[in-house]
C-alpha cells in the first residue's frame, strides 16, 4: 500500500466527519449503522453490529479516526 497523502487523509476525515453526527470524535454503533444503511441497504441489525465490531478492532464501544481510516483504506467496499 502506497503513502496515504495529507489530502487523502483529509478527505476521508471528512467522511468520518459527515457520520460523527454528534461531533464527538467518534462514530458509534448507530452513526455507523447509518453509514453502512448507505453502503449496504439491505443490512441487518446483526451485519451492523458485527460490522461495527469488526472495523472497533479495540473494541472499546466507539470507532476513532485511526480506526475508520484503516477501514477506508483496506476494505469498506466489502461491506
Amino acid at each position: 500500500m502506497k503513502p496515504l497523502t495529507e489530502e487523502h487523509i483529509a478527505e476521508v476525515k471528512s467522511h468520518f466527519d459527515f457520520f460523527d453526527t454528534d461531533k464527538n470524535g467518534q462514530i458509534d454503533i448507530k452513526e455507523f449503522g447509518k453509514l453502512l444503511q448507505l453502503l449496504s441497504p439491505d443490512a441487518s441489525e446483526e451485519q451492523i453490529k458485527n460490522g461495527f465490531d469488526w472495523v472497533d478492532s479495540n473494541h472499546d464501544t466507539h470507532i476513532e479516526f485511526d480506526e475508520f481510516l484503516e477501514w477506508w483504506e483496506t476494505c469498506w467496499w466489502e461491506f
